[in-house]
């Protein structure tokens, strides 16, 4: 793929040095004349959601398959922290219908933030290294890890119910004092996965580094994942790049505009405080829609966490993209109501 090519989309007044890249400039026409797009949540279990979007009776065990009557696509949150066992992600396959799609964030030890030994699978704990706060991370540890995880989706490989793994990278993982190289290595564990990657240094795509930085995606057949994220300069909030990196899958994540949030908060609630407004969710899918006439994929993730907040702005950002089907609001208030009522 050559170089990629500048379209322009509304932006923000506090955001007027953000730039927009996609791969080769899109072609014209509806977005049914492009690939599929798909939205979710990031987590269908996040304590907001229980408290302000599932109804107020339904029992844990019905949410997933609640949530998967409005929306085709979730991301997993809890394998950051831990890797389920092979059942439960079975149990969560034949809790979702067909078509339904799992993305899976991987674990943080791979994604290169602090991990206490005990979050590692026991068997793997002995190659962390002797300081229980912090496991070291290893090529051999890495591979071991890698291993776990692919028994750990392999339900939903089978089930066909896989969409992306994503490795969310911490802030800390800059060009100042690492190289892009250093994740060769897990991308070739991955290598027959689809796998997203999302930078969280805004230093990868200054100016000076952008192209470098977009051809290691391509030359690794992985998505850059692009975000939707508060304006600033912070060097933890990334602009809003949008580079098809690779034709199978574009990605965006959407994190709110609350940059005091974003940048000090310390819940995920304070972090993600954000309500989105319509005009606000037609500016992401202008931009969806730009993806989605690249790649043959395109997964939104809402991640403004708080209360009902992601949820809403899914089902909104849904009637956008895909009109008359999952996530009407009236739809969603109606099942609340019957499931309160029994």
């Amino acid at each position: 793929m050559g170089k990629s090519a500048t379209v322009s989309r509304p932006r923000r007044k506090s955001a007027a040095s953000r730039a927009v890249t996609v791969g080769p400039a899109p072609r014209r026409g509806r977005q049914d004349a492009g690939g599929r797009i798909r939205v979710g949540t990031a987590s269908w279990s996040d304590p907001g959601f229980v408290a302000d979007w599932y109804p107020k009776k339904l029992p844990a065990q019905e949410r997933l398959p609640w949530y998967a009557k409005h929306f085709d696509l979730v991301e997993v949150n809890s394998t950051f922290y831990a890797v389920p066992p092979p059942a439960t992600v079975a149990k969560w396959c034949e809790l979702t219908p067909d078509g339904f799609t799992f993305d899976v964030k991987l674990h943080r030890l791979l994604s290169r933030h602090r991990a206490p030994v005990d979050t590692l699978p026991r068997g793997l704990r002995p190659l962390a290294g002797s300081n229980p706060d912090k496991a070291v991370l290893t090529p051999k540890l890495e591979a071991a890890v890698v291993e776990v995880i692919r028994e750990a989706v392999e339900p939903m490989v089978a089930a066909g119910k896989l969409g992306a793994l994503l490795l969310q990278l911490t802030p800390s993982f800059g060009p100042r004092y690492h190289s892009l190289a250093e994740l060769d290595h897990l991308l070739d564990l991955l290598h027959d996965y689809r796998v997203a990657v999302e930078l969280r240094n805004r230093n990868w795509v200054a100016e000076d580094r952008r192209e470098e930085t977009l051809e290691y995606f391509r030359r690794h057949d992985v998505a850059l994942v692009a975000v939707d994220a508060p304006p600033g300069e912070h060097f933890m909030i990334m602009p809003g790049v949008d580079a098809v990196t690779t034709p199978r899958l574009a990605y965006l994540r959407a994190h709110g505009r609350n940059t005091q949030g974003y940048i000090s908060g310390r819940s995920v609630a304070e972090r993600f405080d954000y309500d989105y407004s319509d005009k606000e969710l037609e500016e992401i899918a202008e931009r969806a829609r730009g993806l989605s006439q690249i790649a043959m994929d395109t997964h939104i993730i809402f991640n403004n966490n708080k209360g009902s907040y992601a949820p809403d702005a899914a089902a909104r950002f849904q009637r956008i993209v895909q009109p008359g089907v999952r996530g009407q609001k009236s739809e969603v208030r109606d099942q609340r109501s019957e499931v309160s009522a029994r």
